[in-house]
């Protein structure tokens, strides 16, 4: 029998989380966003009110339908209100151990029939299912950044994950309007395993001299027809992040190539971690951007 997806949870009021509630909530699913944090739940509703709203300004959206869909999303800081969600997206930070902390506890306070999907852009579907009561309802469920706007979801099986679950899930996938691409459960997926390297190697550039902040990306975009360059989208994705994927790469394939730029290392440890935080490869606090190297 088919599983039906209704209402959905979110674990995680970020940008990703959010992003997410805002996509599932548009496309007619009643959502709960859960976040640790009170006030970092309540602003993440306003935010995403405020991005269905511009929706209605492009004319993807009428009024009504927006409305109705900001009205669909309830938020707060307890697990228990996820009691009655038939899937659970789990969306925090790019931390094995918290995800796991975070899986365990939920286990509790969901119904034996919902499935967990997890957000990860790096770590293993099969670690992360083993924490939880129901491996086989266990999927991977990989968003781009940002939600709204990127098509594409990697979906990941972990080694249990049963068929119905798969199908359910990306039968979802289709439904919230993306596009979903199968995965097999090795570090970083296909998106990430591509691209990180990809910025890695261009910090290295920078990092050995070879060009400037300006140089590396005014070369890859007009070179390459790229839309960023590797450092701007670095600091939009957030150099902690990358540092996180590109530690999973190098531990779960143990090939030097995939070594975190000491670089990289370097602005993280200086809490440098872009768009975010003000400051990374390049400095936000101007209108316009002024690269720091």
């Amino acid at each position: 029998m088919a599983v039906e997806i209704r209402k959905i949870g979110v674990i995680g009021a970020g940008q990703m989380g959010s992003g997410i509630a805002q996509v599932c909530a548009v496309a007619g699913h009643e959502v709960y966003l859960q976040d640790i944090n009170a006030e970092a739940a309540a602003a993440a509703k306003g935010k995403i009110a405020n991005r269905i709203a511009r929706t209605v300004e492009r004319g993807d959206l009428d009024h009504v339908a927006a409305e109705a869909a900001a009205a669909r999303i309830s938020t707060g800081t307890d697990l228990a209100g996820f009691s009655d969600s038939d899937i659970i997206i789990e969306a925090a930070s790019e931390d094995e151990e918290l995800k796991k902390s975070i899986l365990r506890e939920l286990c509790g306070h969901i119904g034996e029939d919902a499935i967990i999907a997890s957000n990860t852009s790096s770590i293993s579907i099969t670690r992360l299912a083993a924490q939880t009561d129901r491996p086989g309802k266990f999927v991977g469920m990989h968003f781009m950044n940002p939600v709204p706007r990127m098509e594409l979801v990697e979906l990941i099986r972990g080694i249990a994950t049963d068929e119905e679950t798969y199908s359910a899930v990306r039968e979802l996938a289709k439904k919230l309007g993306k596009k979903p691409v199968s995965a097999e459960d090795f570090p970083a997926f296909i998106v990430n395993r591509i691209l990180l390297p990809m910025i890695n190697e261009a910090i290295y550039t920078l990092y050995e001299g070879v060009g400037s902040v300006d140089a590396i990306d005014t070369a890859m975009k007009l070179g390459t027809r790229h839309p960023m360059g590797p450092l701007e989208l670095a600091d939009f994705i957030g150099l902690d992040v990358c540092l996180a994927v590109m530690h999973v790469l190098h531990d779960g394939l143990a090939d030097t190539k995939y070594r975190p730029c000491p670089l990289l290392v370097k602005y993280v440890e200086a809490g440098w971690l872009g768009r975010k935080t003000g400051r990374g490869f390049y400095d936000y606090s101007t209108e316009v951007p002024v690269p720091t190297r």
